[in-house]
């Protein structure tokens, strides 16, 4: 639960995070700049202030002093109003009060996304998000690191998750004390927050004279400059008017004739935490702190980056050539994993003792169900460790169904544990299962042994002794091996978005043609629908990247949709690639990821290159039932992706509706706000059955599902009810 807590709210909010985060770490920059060019105020009373700068500026109206120490004095130029940055050793003007045009950017664009309120509470979801990213993350690296004791202990492990732990322990504690203040600033925005005492009622008593000096009120002389927030001055020819001083201490009237304190009114208990709350958060009054907080923030875009490959990674699952129905086999191989590393030894077992004579299922261990392998005699069980000795992704409740049985499996286990010799509780969960073996009475085949770091030579050696006890002659040699690809050849392309500064191409290549032998041994390139992934090798590197398919093998060539990514290496060889040029590439299935069959109605949900799987679902719907596509994208002269082939497809049948949206258009609008615009239409559908499908970017999944949930709400249904019964489904990135 803890990894799922840590998980989504990541890879949901990640983008999110990273906007506002690299906007608040520029921000944390000007209280900086202001306190070291701030002139210093120390010994000067707010009487010696206000003396003096009404020496220099007869019409001032108001003193402000921010936390940064800045001293601003508002004024009139003749009949336009002025602002000036104060020297308070002088009086004299030093500087322009204007904030700057970037700075008022960055601070629209880090508080509410430039959306006013709604905005704000976005803002606030994520600061919720990354507040609860710390929480569970604090638990995991100390997990991770043997217990919290060993949080602070050097970072094990090697590769992404290391680099990954060493920049949370940097960064955690400055983003949750960003989350925490937050979260408190929006909810005082919205009022939730008491305001305190405010300022006192306005007296009734005022002397009716004029003209008192402001050096020498007394008030004004016993409060430091330091403890000033703002003093107004009374209105120029306004004997009912009066002098207003707002301290760090609470806010008073006092007479402008008199110079007597007519009303007081204490700052609260909440006025101080709030304060102290926005001192926290935007370093105003503490620059080194908000320098701090900004060097954290900047963690999130490599947190970001480091835990989207991590949960990548963990989703890649090995798959045994060699395996057999469950029910068939005499040698059963659980594995669990969490990074899907240990499903490439299962592999490798699997094949050298199928060459071996036997017959093996390759399974996760979470599929534990020993009573459904009648032919069962042997169970090799693969386990890795997650963190202090937790079970991995794949081996879900294995400990659990162990336990519930009546009595022991009759087939012997053997236990090989995967782990890195550095933690703590090195291969942790493999003794335990090895433990709970033993006490549930299961006969060893062989003793628990272990593999440190995904060692070739570990394995080796234990399948020796797996071979011994077995009385074969085998070995297991595991080399880790890249995915096959095929060379695909470039036909055509189309191109659009130059105009928008968002070069993205339709790229068509052929399909790949083998030989006859290659076709009866099944060796040509395997079978695909839209929707399915393709992974493409770029030049310089043996990282795949992944694009949805926009096409199905039935059309005859591979299609995708591509975006030229600033520095992207694989965007940027595929969108320069002409016709007759080649690329590796390998496909990956995605079953959840279609048109259920059936003919019940299709919703299609996309923007930007998102169009690619949902052109190919409309291009093979065939049977013409009813889809209708809500698609997104900037400009219709630019990037309208697809605009020929989709008013075919409406005209013939296969596209039941076509509604576009475009950013940059005269109206700009997005997809999310057509489906609330046909939210009567939508709810409709969804209640007669419809399936939902959502390709594109996470900022625009997250604005789509916003809408639909609010939608649905008036039929009384949830997304989550959808996703559990199959009518919902995202391909996101």
């Amino acid at each position: 639960m803890i990894r799922s807590l840590h998980r989504w709210p990541g890879l949901i909010a990640a983008l999110f995070l990273c906007v506002i985060a690299l906007s608040g770490t520029a921000l944390a920059v000007y209280p900086a700049i202001e306190s070291v060019r701030s002139p210093s105020s120390a010994d000067i009373s707010v009487a010696e202030l206000a003396s003096r700068v009404q020496a220099m500026e007869p019409t001032v109206e108001q003193i402000r002093r921010a936390p940064s120490g800045r001293i601003t004095a508002y004024y009139y130029e003749g009949d336009q109003p002025a602002a000036a940055v104060i020297d308070p050793a002088t009086g004299e003007a030093i500087g322009n009060a204007d904030t700057s045009a970037l700075q008022r950017w960055l601070t629209n664009l880090h508080r509410s996304l430039f959306l006013s309120d709604a905005g704000r509470i976005m803002t606030a979801t994520a600061a919720a998000a990354m507040l609860a990213l710390c929480l569970s993350g604090l638990v995991l690296l100390a997990r991770r690191s043997g217990g919290w004791r060993y949080l602070f202990s050097p970072a094990r492990g090697t590769g992404h998750g290391k680099l990954h732990s060493s920049i949370a322990r940097l960064s955690v504690f400055g983003l949750g004390l960003s989350s925490i203040t937050a979260l408190w600033m929006t909810a005082a925005t919205f009022g939730f927050i008491p305001e305190g005492a405010g300022a006192p009622p306005f007296p009734s008593d005022v002397s009716g004279q004029t003209g008192a000096n402001p050096a020498a009120i007394t008030a004004l002389e016993q409060t430091s400059v330091d403890k000033l927030r703002s003093l107004t001055f009374p209105v120029n020819g306004d004997k009912t008017d009066v002098f207003t001083l707002k301290t760090s201490d609470g806010e008073g009237y006092i007479d402008q004739g008199t110079g007597r304190m007519l009303a007081w009114a204490d700052a609260g208990a909440w006025e101080h935490v709030t304060d102290f709350i926005v001192m926290l958060h935007t370093g105003q009054g503490a620059a080194l702190l908000g320098l701090l907080l900004g060097l954290s923030a900047l963690g999130i875009p490599f947190l970001s980056w480091t835990g989207l490959h991590l949960w990548l990674t963990g989703r890649k699952r090995g798959r045994a050539r060699h395996s057999v129905a469950v029910g068939d086999a005499d040698t059963i191989v659980l594995v669990g994993s969490e990074g899907g590393s240990t499903w490439g030894f299962a592999d490798t077992l699997c094949g050298v003792l199928s060459e071996s004579g036997l017959r093996v299922h390759v399974g996760p261990m979470s599929a534990f169900t020993p009573q459904r392998w009648p032919q069962a005699q042997r169970i090799l069980l693969l386990a890795a460790t997650y963190g202090d000795g937790e079970a991995p992704a794949s081996a879900g409740n294995f400990l659990e169904k162990l336990a519930a049985l009546p009595e022991a499996p009759k087939a012997p286990f053997a236990v090989l544990g995967f782990g890195d010799r550095s933690f703590p509780s090195f291969c942790g969960y493999a003794a335990k299962i090895a433990r709970a073996g033993e006490a549930k009475g299961w006969r060893l085949l062989l003793p628990m042994e272990t593999v440190d770091r995904q060692s070739p030579q570990d394995f080796a050696r234990w399948g020796r002794d797996l071979a011994a006890v077995l009385g074969l002659e085998f070995e297991l040699n595991h080399q880790p091996t890249p995915p096959k690809s095929r060379a695909l050849t470039l036909v055509s392309r189309r191109d659009y978005g130059t105009d928008v500064q968002a070069p993205t191409a339709i790229l068509r290549f052929a399909l790949p043609t083998g030989s006859l032998w290659r076709r009866l041994t099944r060796r040509t390139f395997p079978g695909f629908e839209a929707g399915d992934i393709l992974g493409i090798l770029p030049e310089g590197s043996d990282l795949p990247r992944f694009y949805s398919l926009a096409s199905g093998k039935r059309d005859g060539f591979v299609e995708i949709c591509v975006r030229r990514h600033p520095g992207g290496l694989c965007s940027g060889q595929l969108t320069t690639l002409e016709p007759g040029q080649t690329i590796q590439a390998f496909l990956r299935h995605n079953p959840t990821f279609r048109p259920a069959r059936g003919k019940a109605p299709v919703l299609l949900i996309g923007a930007g290159t998102g169009i690619g799987p949902l052109a190919g679902f409309a291009r093979a719907n065939r049977t013409k039932r009813p889809m209708h596509l809500y698609f997104g994208t900037r400009h219709p002269q630019s990037d309208a992706l697809y605009a020929e082939e989709l008013a075919a497809w409406q005209q013939n049948g296969r596209l039941a509706s076509v509604t576009t949206a475009f950013s940059r258009g005269e109206r700009p609008i997005y997809v999310q706000d057509t489906l609330r615009s046909d939210a009567a239409h939508v709810a409709r559908l969804v209640s007669s059955g419809a399936q939902i499908l959502v390709c594109g970017g996470r900022e625009m999944a997250a604005g789509v599902s916003a809408a639909l949930a609010d939608i649905l709400a008036t039929q009384g249904l949830t997304l989550a009810t959808l996703k559990a019964e199959g009518r919902y489904a995202e391909d996101v990135y």
